[in-house]
């Protein structure tokens, strides 16, 4: 009888235990203390990697476990951060951009198929400990003059912070390279969750943003100065440290200086791998965070610099392979 009952709350305490920590695991809470990032309490390593078509490639979203093969290669190179685009509807001709490849509809609704992805990606995210940042509107898309009327934005703001609230992995950007409104969408989102880690990337390179948004946001995530201004290797963790001191929060370098085409603000002359080891090597010294980016997305199919996934793969060229293995390093290089 005494073998009986062991069993029988062996068997309870499996089926109480595990599905909580399925659970929780699938609700790891982002959060900031100082000037550092947290998960679920603890230290968290951010270390992104831009992948803005993610919700709209096809590979990726074949299913959740072609989607978990990708994400544990990520890993592998020490990636636990994706930066994807609410908006990949823009007209530059980059890998996988459609009219329709949008979160939205044009009167602030929006588009459940693409909501579904973005949900599942989130889902299969946090199942490895792995961060979405998530890029609202797009400044390439609001060039393009493809843009929501204020009252419409306001709507699809508020739609997507309700349709986000159980997953806890997620920072909302609210733009890339855009300050539009930011004070507003930010408003939105908290008084619908005041808990959501919310950022902006305010400009174009080397943009560092205005006073009062920088004390609104909970991180920061500007684009730090890139090749025009020299050895950016050095003057981007100047600018990180900065924002970092001057207003007491995280700091992203989140769309660094990157190699491959002059378009697009990319480098006029070919640089070197180790030009940004040792950029990402300076952040982290200062404290701050990366995000990898590169130009694995700015062409179309069949071009060399794009993988033929159409996924960032960090295994597609030398130059990449060198830099994210460095950047699996980070324990051995960051403070």
């Amino acid at each position: 009888m005494f073998k009986n009952l062991l069993i029988a709350l062996l068997l309870l305490h499996v089926s109480v235990t595990y599905p909580q920590k399925a659970k929780a695991q699938s609700n790891l809470e982002l959060s900031v203390q100082g000037t550092n990032i947290l998960m679920d309490g603890k230290p968290f390593p951010f270390s992104g990697i831009s992948f803005f078509n993610a919700i709209f490639n096809p590979t990726f979203n074949k299913s959740s476990s072609e989607r978990k093969k990708w994400l544990s290669k990520f890993d592998r190179y020490g990636i636990n951060v994706l930066r994807v685009w609410g908006q990949w509807d823009n007209k530059l001709g980059f890998v996988d951009t459609c009219p329709t490849c949008t979160l939205y509809n044009s009167d602030g609704s929006l588009r459940q198929e693409h909501l579904t992805t973005l949900k599942n990606i989130i889902q299969d995210a946090a199942s490895q400990g792995m961060v979405i940042e998530l890029a609202l509107f797009a400044r390439e898309s609001y060039n393009d003059n493809i843009r929501l009327e204020q009252q419409e934005a306001d709507k699809a703001v508020a739609a997507l912070t309700r349709e986000l609230l159980p997953y806890r992995n997620v920072v909302m950007q609210v733009w890339n390279e855009h300050s539009d409104r930011v004070l507003d969408h930010l408003k939105t989102i908290k008084t619908i969750d005041p808990r959501r880690m919310v950022t902006n990337s305010p400009g174009y390179g080397g943009d560092l943003g205005d006073e009062k948004q920088n004390q609104a946001l909970d991180f920061l995530t500007p684009h730090s100065s890139r090749q025009w201004v020299g050895r950016h290797w050095e003057v981007a963790p100047l600018e990180i440290k900065y924002l970092q001191q001057r207003f007491k929060k995280p700091v992203v370098d989140d769309e660094p200086a990157r190699n491959g085409t002059a378009e697009f603000g990319g480098p006029a002359e070919t640089p070197s791998p180790f030009d940004q080891i040792l950029q990402i090597y300076q952040v982290w010294q200062a404290g701050g965070y990366i995000v990898y980016h590169h130009d694995m997305f700015q062409k179309g199919y069949g071009h060399p610099s794009v993988p033929p996934s159409g996924i960032p793969d960090p295994e597609h060229n030398p130059y990449h392979r060198m830099v994210l293995k460095f950047i699996s390093k980070r324990a051995r290089y960051a403070k």
